[in-house]
C-alpha cells in the first residue's frame, strides 16, 4: 500500500468521490481503493490528475513512490 495525498486534495478543492470519479472517469469505488493506499495504474493516476486540475508533472504532489 502505497501513501499518497488524494483525499486530503480533494476534500481541500471541496470535491466529492462521486464529482472527481466523473471528471476523471474512473468509479468511486477506485477513488476509495487509491485514498486507502492501495495501488493503481498510471493511467489512472494520469485521469485523476488532470480531474483535479493539476498537471502531469505534479504527479509527486498527489501520489508518493
Amino acid at each position: 500500500m502505497s501513501p499518497n495525498r488524494l483525499k486530503k486534495i480533494r476534500e481541500s478543492l471541496m470535491m466529492s468521490k462521486a464529482e472527481l470519479s466523473r471528471k476523471a472517469g474512473i468509479s468511486p469505488i477506485t477513488i476509495t481503493r487509491i485514498e486507502n493506499g492501495m495501488p493503481c495504474r498510471m493511467e489512472t493516476m494520469r485521469k485523476i490528475l488532470l480531474a483535479l486540475g493539476y498537471k502531469i508533472s505534479d504527479k509527486n504532489k498527489v501520489f508518493f513512490d
